[in-house]
C-alpha cells in the first residue's frame, strides 16, 4: 500500500469514527429533548435556579389570578359593617332593608355572572328563563357561589351578615356567552357596563363617607348619582371635586388592567407604577386593611381631604394587603390585550392606515410600536394634547399619560380619553388633526381609524 493509499485510509477511518461521534450526540441530545417533553419542558435538575424561577412564576401567576378575583383584603369592615350595604342586597324579607337586590336589578346596574361558578343545570335553565331573576333570593344563591363578579356576601342565617368587593368588579367583564351579563370571566376588561355610584347609593349608612367629605349624605348620593356607567371617581376622597368647571361629573372611565406589562405608569394620569395604584387602591378606594404611603397626599391645597385623614400614610393591623401586591402585579402584566375580531375592521385600510399612524399623523411619536405608549418617561402636558387642565391638575404629575393603543375595542364603550370626551375614534382623529395641524385628507383618516380598530 502507498503512502497515499495509507493516508486516504486513515482519513477515512477518521471521518468515520468523526460521523459516529456526531451522531451518538444527535442521539443524545434526541433523548434529552424527549426526556425534557415528558415534564413539560422543564429541566430535569430541580436543584437549579432556573427551576426555581420557573416555580415562582407559577405560583404567582395563579395567586394573583386568585387576589384579583376573589380578594376583598378585608374590606367588609367598611362595605358591610359601615355602609351596610349587605342589607340593601338582600332585603327586608331577609333581615335587611328595602326591596333587595335581584338579579335583574343586579345586571341593569352593570354587575356580572361568572358561568364558571355555576353548574350546568342552573345555566341551562337560565338560559330558558327557568330562573326568576327579579327575586332577590336567586341573588343571595349567586353570591353562595360566589358567581357575582367581583363581590363577595358573607351569609347569615337566611340573609347576609356583610359584604365585600375584590379588583375584579370593575376590572373584569364577561363575554355574554350564555345571556347577557352572564358568560365567561374577561380579567382586564373594564367593565364599562358597572354604574358605581348607583351601586354605593344603595348602601343605607353614608355618614361615614359624607363626614370624609364634609357634607351630607344627600349631596354624596347626589354625587354619586352623576358618575353614570362605566365611571369612577378616585380622586373624590382626596381632593373634593365632584364637579368639573363646566358641570360634568369629575369621574373618568374605569381603565383597563390588560396590556399593561412594559408600561411605565399605570393611571390615566400617571399617579405611579401598578403596585403602587394597586396598593392606592386596595387600601384608600376598596378600604382593605393594609398599608399605604405616599408623601404627596400631605398637600393641604392640592388634597385637602387625604392630607386631613391621614392617607399619605395608612397603617392597618392585620396587614391583608402588602404581601398580596407582588402576585397581584404579575397576574395584571399577564394578562394580554385582547385581539379585535377579523370581520371589525378592514384590514386593507388598516394596512394604508399604519402607515398614516407612523407617517403622516406621527401617532407613533407617542405611541411607540408595539407598546402604543413610550417606553421611558410617556407623559404631556395638557396643552400638549390639547385638552384642559382639570383632571391632570388632581394628580401630583399634573400631566396625562400616553394611553397604550392595544385592544381598544375592548374599552372603547363610554368613548375615548379619560373622561369619555370623544365618542369614536372618528372623534379623536378630528381632535388630533386640528390640535397639531396634520392636514390630514378624509381618505387618510378613514384608513388610519381602520388601523386603530385593529390594534
Amino acid at each position: 500500500m502507498t503512502r497515499n493509499h495509507r493516508w486516504l485510509t486513515g482519513t477515512a477511518l477518521a471521518a468515520t469514527v468523526f460521523t459516529v461521534f456526531i451522531a451518538a450526540l444527535s442521539l443524545e441530545a434526541e433523548r434529552r429533548d424527549a426526556n425534557q417533553d415528558l415534564q413539560g419542558d422543564k429541566p430535569r435538575d430541580d436543584r437549579t435556579f432556573d427551576r426555581a424561577i420557573d416555580r415562582n412564576a407559577d405560583r404567582l401567576l395563579e395567586n394573583g389570578r386568585k387576589i384579583f378575583r376573589f380578594d376583598t383584603f378585608g374590606d367588609e369592615a367598611f362595605w358591610g359593617d359601615t355602609l351596610k350595604l349587605h342589607q340593601a342586597i338582600e332585603g327586608q324579607r331577609f333581615g335587611g332593608v328595602g326591596p333587595g337586590v335581584s338579579p335583574a336589578t343586579a345586571l341593569s346596574v352593570g354587575l356580572k355572572v361568572d358561568a364558571d361558578a355555576l353548574p350546568l343545570a342552573t345555566l341551562n335553565a337560565i338560559r330558558a328563563k327557568q330562573v326568576n331573576l327579579n327575586d332577590p333570593a336567586v341573588t343571595l344563591a349567586l353570591l353562595d357561589a360566589n358567581a357575582v363578579v367581583g363581590v363577595t356576601g358573607h351569609r347569615r342565617g337566611n340573609g347576609l351578615s356583610s359584604v365585600g368587593i375584590q379588583c375584579s368588579l370593575c376590572h373584569s367583564t364577561v363575554d355574554n356567552s350564555v345571556a347577557p351579563g352572564i358568560g365567561h370571566r374577561l380579567d382586564g376588561w373594564p367593565n364599562r357596563d358597572l354604574n358605581v355610584g348607583a351601586i354605593i347609593a344603595l348602601a343605607p349608612d353614608l355618614s361615614a363617607v359624607a363626614n370624609l367629605l364634609g357634607t351630607d349624605q344627600a349631596t354624596v348620593r347626589k354625587v354619586l348619582g352623576s358618575w353614570g356607567p362605566g365611571k369612577f371617581d378616585a380622586e373624590l376622597i382626596l381632593d373634593g371635586k365632584a364637579f368639573r368647571p363646566d358641570g360634568k361629573t369629575g369621574a373618568v372611565l374605569i381603565p383597563a388592567a390588560f396590556g399593561l406589562a412594559g408600561v411605565n405608569l399605570h393611571t390615566y394620569t400617571g399617579w405611579g407604577s401598578v403596585p403602587h395604584w394597586n396598593a392606592f387602591v386596595a387600601n384608600l378606594e376598596m378600604h382593605g386593611s393594609g398599608t399605604f404611603v405616599d408623601a404627596r397626599l400631605n398637600d393641604p391645597v392640592r388634597f385637602p381631604i387625604a392630607a386631613r385623614a391621614g392617607f399619605a400614610h395608612v397603617t392597618s393591623d392585620p396587614d391583608l394587603i402588602t404581601s398580596k401586591l407582588p402576585a397581584l402585579q404579575f397576574y395584571q402584566l399577564s394578562i394580554p390585550a385582547p385581539k379585535p375580531s377579523q370581520d371589525s375592521f378592514d384590514a386593507r385600510a388598516a394596512a394604508r392606515g399604519e402607515a398614516v399612524f407612523n407617517g403622516a399623523a406621527r401617532c407613533s411619536n407617542c405611541h411607540v410600536p408595539p407598546l402604543y405608549t413610550e417606553p421611558g418617561w410617556n407623559m404631556h402636558t395638557p396643552a400638549e394634547i390639547g385638552i384642559d387642565d382639570f383632571q391632570s391638575s388632581r394628580s401630583p404629575d399634573q400631566h396625562y399619560r400616553t394611553t397604550p393603543l392595544a385592544g381598544l375595542f375592548a374599552r372603547s364603550k363610554g368613548g375615548f380619553y379619560h373622561d369619555g370626551r370623544f365618542a369614536d375614534l372618528r372623534a379623536v382623529v378630528e381632535h388630533y388633526n386640528t390640535v397639531l395641524n396634520l392636514n390630514l385628507s378624509d381618505s387618510a383618516k378613514r384608513d388610519l381609524i381602520e388601523f386603530l380598530k385593529s390594534l
